[in-house]
């Protein structure tokens, strides 16, 4: 697959799901974009998994990586309920 921008594959891939979930389509175009669908899935993947060894490298803890879970901040622009 052609290098991308991961949030450009990651738009793709939400508008294949989309259109496949329509049911709109012929069984052949079906296949067809599932497997596309299938190929941005992979390869998002692998952006993710080398994403998270760059952080996990970057983050030492006494010589050795500390792997530690990401935990999103909530936004201080979001009311808590």
């Amino acid at each position: 697959m052609k290098e991308k921008k991961f949030e450009v594959a990651m738009r793709e891939l939400e508008d294949i799901v989309k259109r496949l979930e329509s049911g709109d389509l012929p069984l052949e175009e079906s296949l067809k974009i599932f497997e596309e669908g299938v190929a941005l899935s992979r390869y998002c993947f692998n952006k993710l998994e080398e994403a998270e060894k760059r952080v996990s490298i970057l983050i030492k803890d006494e010589g050795g990586i500390k792997k530690e879970p990401f935990e999103a901040k909530e936004s201080e622009d979001v009311k808590k309920d």
